[in-house]
């Protein structure tokens, strides 16, 4: 199959486009940096505009290095929760309100008594509380994700959102619709965008927005994902059973499942990718805790000398602060990090133990909640470039390890513009 197609991830902090051929190969990047986000209390603002112009601003870096008349498709992920409202030829009526707002008032309080437990719409960020203050705005005529306007930017047919940004608006994935409990909350559907399937076409890019980007009018555009759906397409995992590790800050576990997992206790919610299921958790184990004790220089060389098949006989849990959700709900577990010995290698495998034994006793939470068991799972992250660290995951999840296919969000995207086409990836 001939040409590439165009994976956008929009970030916080700037935005990254990627070319991606029929095989997988990524063939070039290009970035551009956002504005800093306006911090008023609890709210967090970014404007739309800036958006439109850093992916425009990204797409002439990669134009650098391809040539983008051969692109074929474009689909983006932005990230999840982050809305703005729109009259009815998609202009903003108001700055966009990020993801991590959480200038709600009592909002989210109505939320949880009226929304079912397992939706994805609780908590103090929840966007649908966001919403509701924009209902009396003139001439409001749709509330968007941050994606659907990017898309409307590009060309989409319609005010069309995704099952995946959808979700924490409310959306119910497995009725494939907007819940009635939004109506009653005061959120009428009318006021929400349609929703399609990841990877489904929503429309060709126009010739307006082709002239901005320098890609052709009328390629095909797909409908996108979350930027963290999309960080778990770039691992490059597709078969149910198939998991997905970040070794960051924090250890977040992504399972393919053929049934959702929701367990609102431990923070578990599932997002649809066709007829598949995406779920997973994050523990608050990982690099903050080995920042918080060793430099970086000496996490380097201790691991270099330590010998992992002689087991420390510690029983760590190594969390940073007290306080876990996944794969154990407790907001009062302490770390648990000692006996400490006085050889810091020694302490260091210990703790390096403790991630593995939380790595492991996260995919097997997820399967005794519903979930596939564990068969191969890709990593990705700082943690993935410790030796030492990948020997003991090996120790104890005991099922094939691959290096993610990309680190990157925007190949999870390039993945749906080539579903799109009606090609899938085929990774190894």
């Amino acid at each position: 199959m001939q040409g590439f197609v165009l994976g956008f991830d929009v970030g916080t902090s700037g935005v990254r486009a990627l070319a991606v051929d029929a095989r997988g190969q990524v063939l070039g990047a290009g970035s551009a940096k956002l504005p800093p986000t306006l911090v008023t209390g609890q709210r967090r603002e970014q404007h739309p505009d800036d958006w439109w112009y850093g992916l425009q601003a990204a797409c002439r870096a990669l134009g650098k290095q391809v040539d983008l008349s051969k692109a074929r498709a474009v689909a983006l992920d932005a990230t999840s929760g982050t809305i703005l409202p729109v009259d009815e030829s998609s202009s903003p009526l108001a700055a966009g309100r990020m993801y991590d707002d959480a200038d709600t008032e009592d909002l989210s309080a109505k939320i949880a008594a009226l929304a079912p437990q397992e939706s994805a719409a609780h908590g103090a960020t929840s966007p649908a509380a966001r919403a509701l203050a924009w209902l009396e705005l003139p001439n409001l005529h749709c509330i968007l994700h941050q994606a659907d306007w990017l898309n409307r930017k590009l060309g989409s047919e319609d005010f069309i959102t995704d099952e995946n940004n959808a979700l924490k608006t409310g959306y119910d994935p497995i009725a494939r619709a907007w819940p009635t409990w939004l109506e009653t909350l005061g959120l009428p559907h009318a006021r929400l965008p349609k929703v399609a399937p990841v990877g489904t076409p929503i429309g060709k890019v126009d010739a307006i927005a082709a002239s901005f980007l320098g890609i052709p009018a009328g390629i095909t555009l797909g409908a996108g994902t979350t930027d963290g759906c999309a960080t778990f397409l770039a691992s490059g995992a597709s078969r149910v059973g198939e998991g997905a590790t970040a070794l960051g800050s924090t250890i977040v576990l992504k399972l393919l499942s053929a049934r959702p997992i929701f367990a609102p206790q431990y923070g578990i919610y599932s997002h649809r990718l066709g007829d598949q299921w995406l779920a997973g958790g994050a523990s608050n184990c990982g690099g903050k805790t080995l920042s918080a004790l060793f430099s970086e220089e000496a996490v380097v060389a201790l691991s270099a000398g330590l010998d992992v098949t002689k087991p420390t006989g510690l029983d760590y849990y190594p969390l940073a602060a007290k306080g876990e959700r996944f794969p154990i709900a407790d907001a009062q577990l302490a770390p648990r990090l000692t006996p400490r010995p006085t050889d810091d290698a020694i302490f260091l495998q210990a703790i390096l133990e403790g991630f593995a034994r939380v790595e492991k006793l996260g995919y097997d939470r997820l399967a005794e909640l519903g979930g596939p068991k564990l068969t191969a799972v890709r990593h990705a992250g700082g943690g993935s470039r410790n030796a030492a660290w990948m020997k003991l995951r090996a120790q104890h999840l005991a099922v094939p390890q691959t290096i993610a296919w990309s680190e990157e969000a925007a190949a999870g995207s390039a993945r749906l513009a080539w579903r799109a086409l009606g090609h899938e990836l085929k990774l190894a």
